[in-house]
């Protein structure tokens, strides 16, 4: 009876006391050697800041170096180097090529379908360093997440003669898609060793992370990469067959005499040096420090022009991702993607100021947009920027793949009277809603993370405790809308504005 009394006290004791062996942190043997990651108090574990690839300036990502030992994982790497009130942004850095993982349970049972985001910020701006994006939430859902770093600005986006010359692949420009491809093939490559499915990755983003997402599709260097793709408030339509650059935002380091230029290969270079350009020996370019080259382009709008700094280079863009999506060339994979219903308000124009906008854009079509837009120019703002051209990708992609169209008609708490603007449903998808947001915010966030989840498991966002969510096609044009009433499915959305559209999309390609 005394020896079974004292094994009773025992296993209390065990039940009750602190270990002296806890266990041990979730490691990984990568390709490129073993990292330690952080184990979360609700199972699974997250890795932080993981190098992908090495960033030499303005050339393509390089394969990361192996390392000895142990690499620790569980602080986010250095923000990809950018501006912040007209200076270099603190701890950011050329160093920066990192990632960031998410896995729902340690060690994996099974593997799972993987979602990559790319975070917004114009091409010019943003991280996936910092807890904006944290990835716990979404992984609940069954997935695994990554957050990835790229570069920026000018280190991301200049093309230049010298470097196109120097070129292999005779391109230059677009460095911060070739670091989101080198991440998809660290991906590809390692994530099976995270509890991921390689066989079924999500790219998601938001704003310039939406183009970069969809214009991704369109290159021949991601076949075999991505298997769905989500996009919000970004689409290819706003994508030239050639970037703007401003080159006078370069002040003492480049300098056009006849102000913007546009380029991307040796015809439009031959251009714009008849045009008067004058562009900086490459060996002083890459004497400057980074400071000193985020400084000469101290403003987004400076630095990279209304296509976020894309350039159809040859290589990674053989051509504009518009004409492929509409010659059927694109990625034929499921495609989820929509807008919010206020995006963004213009500044107050004066009297006449819209109606030549509207005429500079429809040319011949200019007395139709007259009449359906008045003097309502947020109305104009969002259905050419965002939400029209959805529609117009849709009609592309949706003759080649399942597609689905969503808005967004939700204000944060707080902010009703804007409505929904850029970057609102972020915070949904990732289910970061502080104590401000209330249960109808939360409902929301619940269903969108399910269905942007059920996406990535299947190539369909409907689930049996949803809503149904209809497909896009060109005759219905389906979609759902997400707001307070819940989500709520339709046809046509801003049909007859979206047609007008569509149909000077047409006109502009014909000339």
């Amino acid at each position: 009876m005394r020896l079974r009394f004292s094994a009773l006290i025992f296993a209390f004791l065990l039940m009750v006391l602190p270990t002296s062996a806890a266990a041990p942190d979730p490691a990984v043997l990568s390709l490129s050697g073993r990292i330690r990651g952080i184990p979360l108090e609700q199972g699974g574990a997250a890795f932080k800041g993981i190098p992908y690839a090495e960033a030499l300036r303005w050339q393509p990502p390089a394969p990361i170096k192996a390392w000895a030992g142990e690499r620790d994982a569980t602080k986010f790497g250095s923000p990809c180097a950018q501006n912040a009130n007209g200076k270099m942004l603190e701890g950011s850095s050329e160093d920066c090529l990192f990632l960031n993982i998410w896995t729902p349970e340690w060690p994996s049972r099974s593997r799972k379908p993987v979602m990559v985001w790319l975070h917004g910020g114009g091409n010019y701006a943003g991280t996936a360093s910092g807890n904006n994006f944290d990835g716990e939430k979404l992984a609940r859902r069954g997935v695994v997440l990554v957050t990835v770093n790229y570069r920026l600005t000018i280190f991301g986006f200049l093309a230049h003669p010298e470097l196109t010359k120097e070129s292999p692949h005779h391109a230059s420009g677009n460095y911060g898609l070739m670091d989101q491809i080198a991440a998809l093939q660290w991906v590809h490559d390692n994530i099976a060793r995270f509890g991921g499915d390689p066989a079924k990755v999500t790219v998601f983003g938001q704003s310039a992370g939406a183009v970069d997402a969809n214009v991704l599709m369109a290159s021949p260097l991601t076949k075999g990469l991505i298997h769905r793709v989500i996009a919000e408030s970004g689409t290819v339509t706003r994508n030239p067959d050639a970037a703007t650059l401003s080159m006078t935002a370069l002040g003492a380091v480049m300098k056009v005499k006849d102000g913007p230029v546009s380029y991307s290969d040796a015809p439009l270079l031959a251009e714009a040096e008849s045009k008067g350009a004058m562009f900086g020996a490459l060996k002083d370019l890459r004497a400057l420090s980074t400071a000193d080259l985020l400084t000469a382009v101290a403003k987004p709008q400076m630095s990279v022009g209304p296509a976020n700094g894309i350039v159809v280079d040859g290589w990674v863009l053989p051509k504009a991702p518009a004409q492929v999506f509409a010659a059927g060339q694109e990625l034929r994979v499921p495609l989820l993607i929509g807008n919010n219903s206020r995006e963004r308000t213009p500044p107050s124009m004066p009297p006449g100021e819209l109606a030549g906008a509207i005429e500079a854009m429809y040319g011949n079509l200019a007395p139709k947009a007259l009449e359906l837009y008045g003097d309502r120019a947020t109305d104009w703002v969002v259905d050419t920027m965002y939400r029209c051209p959805v529609v117009a990708q849709l009609i592309w992609h949706a003759a080649n793949a399942p597609s689905f169209e969503y808005e967004f008609d939700h204000a944060a708490p707080g902010r009703e009277a804007l409505g929904a603007v850029h970057g609102t449903e972020v915070a949904y998808v990732f289910g970061a809603l502080n104590a401000k947001y209330a249960d109808v915010d939360r409902q929301i966030s619940d269903a969108m993370q399910q269905y942007w989840t059920n996406f990535a498991k299947t190539g369909d966002p409907n689930g049996a405790s949803l809503r149904p969510w209809p497909k896009f096609d060109s005759m219905a044009r389906g979609y759902i809308a997400f707001s307070g009433a819940g989500p709520l499915a339709g046809e046509g959305l801003r049909r007859k504005f979206c047609d007008l559209y569509v149909e000077n999309v047409k006109r502009l390609s014909s000339r």
